[in-house]
């Protein structure tokens, strides 16, 4: 019984994909991951190949037609890791297809096989000297709650480098002290790891400016400030802060500025410091996988980021 639904499936599997199977396939990528961010990624990247596979007369779904669409996005003169991010996003639709029974497993299994483009040399990213971050944190943001807030958001993506979700997701609660220091505790961060950041003397003495000005005691950090300087709604967006790194940068006339470059600025302040520490700052594993793999704890009485050079902002 068993091995003829097993081939009853393999019948059903097909080698040309409509528009509802794609669609079918994309949101079962979409609801196999976790993050925000990774679904808004992986849905523009499919969305961009489902345009490009339909706009083909009945194209069969497979590793020659995937390798088709690789050409075609190095026509476009994409960054490579562009497009290595809409072909994992292709393999991981033909995965889902094939798992659900609608593509042949050994179709996925070739489209599996295409390979991204080279990437040369190794790209190191954007960030800011301590001259170019004294310039943009002292540049004044506006009058009023609006500007208090904005250099708020400012410091704490250079201070204690946090993503832009982790930014607009934090509350007045979440600020507390652990070891004599103050903290953000218990931050839920990419793929859900937790961990604590340090909060420098400096970078808390503008939030509490913020905070104080706005009257905010509880709730969302971080609010929208109307035209009548008077604070509305439940929070902001990541899109919001982007426009916000983007209108000080403009300021402060440093070009190319993105929010993730305070986060790397952050980061290259701390070069010398222990290399461990500044990954509990970061996140970029878990407290948890670190602490079991290097032996070491999070010092939080003498945090790394508390040492960037920039405390007389």
């Amino acid at each position: 019984m068993g091995h003829r639904k097993k081939s009853s499936k393999r019948l059903r599997a097909k080698t040309i994909l409509r528009l509802p199977d794609l669609e079918q396939s994309k949101n079962a990528v979409l609801n196999s991951l976790a993050a925000a961010s990774s679904q808004e990624s992986y849905g523009h990247a499919i969305d961009e190949f489902i345009c490009w596979y339909c706009s083909e007369p009945r194209l069969a779904f497979n590793r020659s037609v995937v390798l088709r669409y690789r050409f075609f996005l190095e026509q476009k003169n994409l960054a490579p890791s562009t497009i290595n991010v809409r072909l994992a996003a292709v393999r991981r639709l033909a995965h889902e297809a094939a798992d659900t029974g609608l593509l042949g497993p050994e179709l996925a299994a070739g489209i599996g096989r295409v390979k991204g483009a080279k990437r040369l040399g190794i790209r190191i990213g954007n960030w800011l000297t301590v001259e170019q971050s004294r310039t943009l944190l002292g540049e004044r943001q506006g009058d009023g709650l609006r500007g208090k807030r904005d250099r708020a958001i400012l410091v704490l993506l250079i201070g204690c480098g946090l993503r832009r979700a982790e930014l607009v997701g934090l509350g007045l609660e979440d600020f507390q002290v652990r070891e004599e220091h103050w903290v953000i505790a218990d931050l839920i961060g990419k793929g859900k790891h937790i961990r604590t950041v340090p909060v420098p003397a400096w970078t808390k003495r503008f939030v509490d400016e913020w905070t104080d000005a706005a009257s905010i005691s509880t709730g969302a950090l971080f609010r929208r400030v109307g035209r009548l300087g008077k604070i509305w709604g439940a929070g902001l967006t990541p899109k919001a802060i982007w426009h916000i790194v983007k209108a000080a940068a403009k300021r402060a006339d440093i070009k190319n500025l993105a929010p993730h470059d305070l986060r790397r600025t952050c980061a290259r302040h701390l070069a010398g410091g222990e290399l461990e520490q500044i990954q509990f700052l970061l996140g970029h594993a878990s407290v948890q996988t670190t602490e079991h793999y290097l032996g070491c704890k999070q010092k939080l009485r003498h945090a790394v980021n508390d040492n960037l050079g920039l405390e007389g902002v």
